[in-house]
């Protein structure tokens, strides 16, 4: 099951460590999803909090 995480700087973090970043826009909603070796992190966040993540990620990122 994916684990479902609310705060930036911890999304950011786990970044390093991820394979990909995923993001899926959904109107007014962009759900951002990493996958790690063993979980799957997801944040929901608006579409200008994401570019601002987006440029902080350090893992390649996949628009779906």
């Amino acid at each position: 099951m994916p684990k479902e995480i609310f705060d930036k700087e911890e999304f950011i973090k786990l970044s390093e460590v991820a394979r990909e970043c995923r993001v899926k826009r959904l109107g007014d909603i962009v759900k951002l999803k990493l996958r790690l070796r063993r979980y799957l992190y997801t944040i929901k966040v608006k579409p200008e909090e994401a570019e601002e993540i987006l440029k902080r990620i350090k893992c390649p990122v996949r628009e779906l």
